[in-house]
């Protein structure tokens, strides 16, 4: 791949012309670090707004299963009002979070942000989260993603979404005045994924005592069952000191703080988060070389991300050609269309439908380590049937708003294939050509 494109389709999500990008294809990634587009959340829901919605709407689930017990009656009940605000707002969050990627003039910053999304995942698969993954993307991720990571990895832990998702709402120290009276104990789950997934990895070195010693140092740290969000509640915390990594942690809100300031500086937490850095914008087998060097910036720059991310787009193994490409994850694969169609996010609710059906319900990751981002994870002989249907309704669709011919050869420029070209060119109609466009290898991968 020559360097324009993997600009515009690896690093970015896919313009309508190289053009603009050919002539200095690094000085079009690294400009963007400079003046990042900004992502309205105007008029959207806050954190504490979503989860007060979405636990008004579990109130009355739970009212109205217990009002029908006995009634036989199975004629659907009009929606309940509460239930359809948060329908819409959830509609209205993934309607702003795509459009932006559509016409963002900063496609390179807008997949870092993504990537941190995807890292620090949350999913609805709660219906107390029900309303809550896209705040905790615009309060938690967004504003910090081009900031220090131990500001990004503070915010999108104790955000609503998150103790919510991996459970330390429901954790009460054992030994807290709370956990004596409830004779409930601790949940290990945050503490795990923490250590695990988001700081250190799974051979980051840590044992299970160092996870059930993060679990009593994050008691306390809860949402609010009146949905006025996230605090710290003393009476859910667990006395005494906690050990974690060899050093020691007083009681109190403040451990958190400190705790979060060592793994983010820990060792293996670079080594960690710069082979997932590579993974997704370069090749799906990291160069080690490539992730030294970034995580060797992460480590001298105390986690600052926007140096990380220069590191990571100013190093020559980042833009060798011969790099296997990443295959588009299907959310990836619907926006780069719009955006290289420049087709406007109109209606969510279809989109949403065509993801799901290619393999990634939206908002509901399968587990907290988000998204795969391999290729393996995607390719099947399934996806890729499912894949192909949707080039086609895409096109049937949307035909007339694209000339696939010149618009594969400017998206693509010498990196087109002679194969991709004729096949586009032998199409019956606007329509197919641009169906086979969409579903050639060129475009299904990045």
């Amino acid at each position: 791949m020559q360097a324009a494109t993997i600009a515009s389709h690896r690093f970015g999500y896919s313009e309508t012309s190289l053009r603009v990008i050919q002539d200095d294809p690094r000085g079009w990634v690294q400009a963007q670090w400079r003046r990042p587009t900004a992502f309205d959340a105007s008029g959207l829901l806050t954190g504490v707004q979503a989860h007060a919605l979405s636990l008004e709407v579990l109130r009355k689930a739970l009212k109205g299963s217990n009002d029908n017990k006995g009634n036989n009656d199975n004629k659907a009940a009009p929606m309940d009002p509460s239930r359809r605000e948060m329908r819409q707002a959830n509609l209205a969050g993934l309607q702003r979070r795509w459009r932006h990627v559509v016409v963002t003039e900063t496609p390179v910053v807008e997949r870092w942000v993504q990537f941190w999304a995807n890292h620090f995942c949350v999913a609805a698969t709660k219906a107390t989260l029900a309303a809550l993954v896209w705040p905790h993307e615009y309060e938690a991720i967004r504003p910090n993603a081009l900031g220090r990571f131990r500001d990004l990895l503070r915010a999108a832990t104790l955000h609503p979404a998150m103790l919510l998702y991996l459970d330390n709402a429901q954790s009460i120290g054992p030994k807290s005045r709370a956990g004596m009276r409830r004779d409930k104990g601790l949940n290990e789950n945050l503490a795990r994924e923490l250590l695990e997934l988001h700081t250190l990895g799974v051979h980051g070195g840590y044992t299970q005592a160092d996870v059930t010693e993060t679990a009593r140092l994050l008691t306390g740290w809860t949402v609010r069952a009146d949905g006025s969000g996230a605090s710290f509640v003393p009476l859910l915390h667990e006395p005494g000191d906690k050990r974690v990594l060899g050093k020691t942690y007083r009681e109190g809100p403040q451990a958190v703080d400190q705790l979060l300031d060592d793994l983010a500086r820990h060792p293996s937490c670079a080594t960690f988060l710069a082979t997932k850095l590579v993974r997704h914008f370069v090749t799906d087998d990291p160069p080690p070389a490539l992730v030294q060097a970034v995580a060797a910036r992460f480590r001298a720059s105390d986690g600052d991300l926007m140096a990380t991310a220069q590191a990571l787009f100013a190093h020559e193994l980042a833009w060798k050609p011969e790099h296997p490409p990443k295959f588009k994850r299907p959310e990836e694969l619907v926006l780069s269309a719009h955006r290289m169609v420049k087709l406007p996010i109109v209606a969510v609710e279809p989109l949403a439908a065509a993801v799901q059906v290619m393999g990634q319900p939206i908002a509901r990751a399968p587990s907290p380590q988000g998204w795969p981002d391999r290729a393996e994870d995607w390719l099947s002989p399934d996806s890729l049937s499912k894949r192909v249907l949707w080039a086609d309704r895409f096109s049937e669709q949307y035909g007339a708003a694209a000339d696939a011919r010149a618009l594969s050869a400017l998206a693509m420029g010498g990196d087109l294939s002679e194969n991709t070209r004729q096949e586009i060119d032998r199409a019956a109609s606007g329509a197919q050509s641009l169906a086979l466009w969409l579903a050639s290898p060129e475009f299904q991968r990045r």
